[in-house]
């Protein structure tokens, strides 16, 4: 009789742990991870906000970063020093330029399986430089994930 209780008691616990384990894999940790592109301004974001392993090219110096925002024609960068996942599709992003002069709170929110918002919430504004001039980007931009 102990035995069979024994066994029984095992075999709840192994089915309990497998039903976690499924649990726990349906969580998607793709969401968050990828580059994004805006072709409009030709400018990107690469980001892991999972593992928080993004290292800056040329920049390495800062470490480990949920990811960072970049512009295909000028090598300055917008690190993201914090990224918080709210729900399935929203995340808030604490931004600060590669010099630390400038920062600024932005949620992104995935709108379907491939188009992002990313919308500057308060703080500075996200600028590119563009012929010697700084422009700075629209509160709200749209990205594609590739």
């Amino acid at each position: 009789m102990m035995k069979r209780l024994n066994k029984l008691f095992i075999s709840s616990i192994i089915a309990l742990s497998l039903a976690a384990q499924a649990k726990a894999a349906e969580k998607d940790t793709t969401i968050f991870k990828g580059y994004l592109y805006n072709q409009e301004y030709d400018v990107y974001i690469k980001m892991d906000f999972y593992h928080n392993n993004i290292i800056v090219p040329f920049q390495e110096i800062y470490g480990e970063m949920p990811g960072y925002f970049g512009d295909k024609q000028d090598g300055r960068k917008w690190l993201f020093t914090n990224a918080t996942i709210k729900d399935k599709h929203t995340a808030v992003i604490q931004i600060t330029n590669d010099y630390g002069s400038e920062d600024l709170t932005a949620t992104l929110k995935q709108q379907n399986d491939s188009i992002y918002v990313l919308h500057q919430d308060k703080g500075s504004t996200l600028k590119i430089a563009r012929k010697r001039k700084w422009v700075s980007m629209p509160t709200s931009l749209k990205f594609i994930k590739k």
